[in-house]
């Protein structure tokens, strides 16, 4: 057997038994208050749209302290006329701080759902990647390896085996060594060494060796 395309659901019809209820309450303080004709029917409108508004901003972007101000402003407004004209107040003679609340309501209403509508939803700041302090693994990647250093070699230089290029000597220069030379000879008996011959000759030491180099 087929079951039937409408099913009638007892929390819906609950629902709506105490919407009616709340509408008619929220009516008949109005009415006390001095709000005559549409203006009692709009305070009604204006409380459970409030509830509403507030009641959806907190399950579409979470709890945030706008939202459920809000909410409980609304639901006081609510549960204060039920209780109200539940016999404990004389709806004949409404205390004049009462009256001041019903006619206040619709700014407070209007500025409550302005600021639903367009404030932004309260998030927490989230962290930037890059400033996540780093793990110790994660520094070991990002560090660079060091460059590898060119072994130094230590191995002591060995002198050339390339003979250093002749120094030209004039004839001239030779001749006048030769008798330089003959004359130490035959006063001291020994050669002259190179040292002498570069102070009688007064000519640099590479000069010197060649021109003794030519006398040997």
């Amino acid at each position: 057997m087929a079951r039937p395309a409408l099913r009638v659901d007892a929390v819906l019809v609950q629902a709506v038994i105490a919407g009616a209820l709340s509408f008619a309450h929220l009516h008949d303080l109005a009415a006390a208050a001095g709000q005559h004709g549409w203006k009692a029917w709009a305070y009604p409108i204006s409380v459970d749209l409030l509830l509403v508004a507030s009641w959806r901003r907190l399950r579409s972007d979470g709890p945030s302290r706008l939202a459920w101000c809000w909410f409980i402003v609304a639901l006081v407004a609510s549960l204060g006329a039920n209780v109200a004209t539940a016999g404990l107040l004389d709806l004949d003679h409404v205390p004049a701080w009462l009256r001041i609340l019903v006619a206040a309501w619709p700014a407070l209403a209007f500025m409550g759902g302005t600021l639903l509508a367009h404030s932004v939803a309260e998030q927490a700041p989230e962290t930037p990647a890059s400033a996540a302090p780093a793990t110790q693994q994660d520094k070991i990647e990002t560090e660079p390896e060091p460059e590898p250093v060119p072994p130094v070699d230590d191995t002591p230089a060995l002198p050339s085996a390339e003979p250093a290029p002749a120094v030209p000597v004039p004839a001239a220069l030779v001749d006048h060594a030769r008798k330089v030379a003959d004359d130490h000879r035959a006063r001291t008996g020994s050669p002259i060494d190179t040292d002498t011959l570069r102070a009688r000759l007064g000519v640099p030491p590479q000069l010197a060796d060649a021109i003794a180099a030519q006398l040997a």
